[in-house]
């Protein structure tokens, strides 16, 4: 158990970390759910910044017309999808769960699991193999060596 027990405590933190961004928004109110709409929006004038960080016009109408299509009663997706139809995928900061937006998050996740399951097994194939211990003939013949060369 003492030498599962790193392993078994890191699964647990990545489980409940995953828990807590994957559990669901439930009963947000109107301004939450359109200042977190304009925050997976990216602003069209700035580099790098959402539309709920920027100030520019652009980002400033996008945040108006999400305020009104959330009053009409329109779901996240749909007016996520409103945005995509009119700018394309590169408006969401975050890439989609599908398609080419899948690899791009899945990708990485692969690559460390893979260098981490590499250094495991790099690490524990050194506790496998049997440590090599000279017999007695070997330490005389080296004793005998080392005479011979003083």
């Amino acid at each position: 158990m003492r030498r599962y027990g790193p392993w078994i405590a890191l699964f647990v933190v990545v489980g409940v970390v995953l828990a807590i961004l994957l559990w669901p928004g439930g009963g947000q109110s109107a301004a939450a759910r359109a200042h977190a709409l304009a925050s997976e929006l990216k602003c069209q004038e700035c580099q790098g910044l959402s539309v709920a960080d920027s100030n520019a016009p652009t980002s400033v109408a996008i945040r108006a017309d999400i305020k009104r299509r959330i009053a009409r009663g329109q779901s996240d997706a749909q007016i996520r999808q409103v945005y995509v139809d009119r700018y394309g995928e590169q408006i969401l900061l975050s890439p989609r769960g599908s398609g080419l937006g899948l690899i791009v998050w899945v990708l990485p996740v692969v690559a460390i699991a893979l260098g981490a399951a590499g250094i495991w097994f790099a690490l524990t194939r050194g506790r496998r193999e049997p440590r090599l211990h000279a017999s007695r003939a070997d330490e005389v013949l080296v004793d005998r060596q080392r005479g011979a060369h003083t």
